[in-house]
């Protein structure tokens, strides 16, 4: 029987058979097996995820930065959370993250903020459409969209700190590289972060 075309497979279809998982914080969009995928859902957590921001530990920016010129953001991948400081250092903010699934998913080291972007469209790599040739091919910004509300890009190519709409996904490993935040706190972060900002990965 032949294929429908593309056309007939509406955004609505599509998100109503992975409602679940669109929203995921994932979008290392690179070769596999590390591309997102948002049609396949993290595995569930064994023990209970403890989302509670009060039992972080404040850091200082000294250790990890020469400078907070710009702004500097630290993110620490084993308690999963986001830290922040104003390039005065005036400001200080910590938030709950989602980090990558795996150590092999997972990139540390230096790198910046390259753009910024209220309201980020999602579209699906080469791989993903060879795979799954019936998926849209372009998800434009709003609820629906697997980057939130705001995204900010990173020099290391397809690597984004951003929001989801899926608000089970953060204090866990979800992702398959990205770092993903509570929308309201991407937008927090959003207006305080430059382009040129710095972000470390530990």
């Amino acid at each position: 029987m032949a294929q429908k075309p593309f056309k007939t497979l509406s955004r609505r279809s599509f998100l109503a058979s992975s409602a679940a998982v669109v929203g995921a914080p994932a979008l290392a969009q690179t070769t596999e097996p590390t591309e997102y995928d948002p049609l396949r859902p993290p595995p569930e957590p064994e023990a209970p995820v403890r989302r509670n921001i009060s039992s972080f530990r404040s850091l200082d920016w000294r250790p990890y930065f020469s400078n907070t010129r710009k702004g500097a953001v630290l993110i620490d991948t084993r308690s999963r959370v986001l830290h922040y400081w104003s390039e005065d250092q005036s400001i200080y903010k910590l938030y709950p993250t989602s980090v990558p699934l795996t150590e092999e998913m997972t990139k540390r080291g230096r790198t910046s903020v390259i753009r910024k972007v209220e309201g980020p469209d999602w579209s699906p790599t080469p791989n993903m459409i060879k795979r799954n040739p019936e998926w849209p091919r372009y998800i434009p910004p709003g609820p629906d969209n697997p980057l939130g509300t705001h995204a900010l890009y990173l020099s290391w190519k397809y690597y984004r700190i951003h929001g989801t709409h899926d608000t089970r996904k953060i204090g866990r490993q979800s992702s398959n590289g990205c770092i993903g935040l509570y929308n309201e706190h991407i937008s927090a972060l959003y207006q305080m972060t430059k382009v040129g900002t710095q972000v470390l990965l530990i």
